[in-house]
């Protein structure tokens, strides 16, 4: 079970993320994701058969912890809005898609699969915020020789409106059902790829002025052989 809470209240719900979605190259026009493919190409990785795609990950990637493990030191976090699905409705998040690039050259779904996926506590109700969904904003910040700085900023219209993307999801609705977690693509990157010794993502809502946030460590382990 993973607890979550709703911001501003102390109301929390325990969710049994039985199923993990990865939405890759989910940007709402083509120049976006465009750009991302060239991001990506310049270490290596492919370009998508198709777009949007969904992977499947291991449901207890998904964690809410404050520092995550990862082998060697080619990695990094991409800031993600995350659909989570419960009895009562579904929520939104912020989360990371942490993904491990050496892998990712060589298979992008091997690279989503061997690193966890961080993701805010607090959540929303996706219906409070769905009406007046792209003015939602995404920035992150990674900590970098150890210093902050600014990795990724842009509103969420870079990227498919959960009505759409869960419609080619195969969902008549934009809604998950309970225990799926689905992170919904990330914007391009400010600077480049690159690891971070720690990585913060933020999601504002500047029409009720709230915003959802989540930090976390990254734990280099040593390779090897």
């Amino acid at each position: 079970m993973t607890t979550f809470q709703l911001a501003d209240t102390d109301d929390t719900l325990e969710i049994d993320i039985r199923e993990l979605i990865i939405a890759g190259w989910a940007g709402r026009e083509q120049a976006g994701i465009d750009e991302h493919i060239e991001e990506l190409k310049a270490i290596g990785v492919k370009p998508p058969s198709s777009t949007p795609l969904f992977y499947r990950v291991a449901a207890n990637q998904l964690t809410t912890a404050p520092e995550i493990q990862v082998l060697g030191e080619q990695s990094s976090g991409e800031a993600e809005v995350v659909l989570i699905g419960t009895t009562e409705g579904t929520l939104v998040a912020i989360g990371s898609d942490h993904t491990d690039r050496e892998a990712e050259a060589w298979s992008v779904a091997h690279s989503k699969q061997v690193c966890a996926k961080p993701v805010s506590r607090q959540v929303w109700w996706l219906e409070d915020v769905i009406g007046h969904w792209d003015k939602l904003e995404i920035s992150s910040y990674a900590t970098i020789n150890g210093d902050e700085v600014r990795y990724q900023e842009g509103p969420v219209t870079g990227l498919l409106h959960p009505t759409e993307l869960l419609r080619r999801f195969g969902r008549e609705k934009p809604e998950l059902a309970p225990g799926e977690a689905m992170l919904c693509g990330t914007l391009p990157v400010i600077g480049g790829v690159r690891p971070a010794q720690a990585f913060r993502m933020v999601l504002t809502d500047p029409v009720t002025h709230r915003s959802l946030e989540h930090r976390y460590d990254i734990r280099t382990l040593p390779v090897v052989s």
